[in-house]
């Protein structure tokens, strides 16, 4: 099971080319990116502005995170989880499940 499998209109998939061909290859439109932090934001507006160029009829939207996700990162979560710290209310069962069996908790 995967986190998004509650959401009909999501899908999951794997590319290892530019995102924007794989995002024409499937027929999207808007690549849609999470922001937590100023780091986060200088990063995806510059992808952003390449991903334009590359690829000007495909729209990125950047959405904020909410205030009791600002600090979460996933390395930081791995690093809690595999000290053993409690991680369960931050993360979707599925991935709470594939850490707790990397790190044996």
């Amino acid at each position: 099971m995967i986190a998004t499998e509650v959401l009909p209109n999501v899908r999951v998939g794997h590319f290892t080319q530019l995102l924007v061909e794989y995002v024409r290859e499937v027929g999207g439109q808007v690549i849609i990116k999470g922001l937590r932090s100023p780091n986060d934001f200088e990063a995806e507006f510059q992808q952003g502005l390449m991903n334009r160029k590359l690829a000007p009829e495909i729209e990125t939207v950047c959405l904020l995170t909410n205030l009791q996700n600002l600090f979460v990162s996933s390395s930081l979560l791995k690093e809690v989880a595999r000290l053993g710290g409690d991680v369960k209310d931050m993360l979707p069962p599925p991935v709470l499940r594939a850490l707790q069996a990397k790190f044996g908790t």
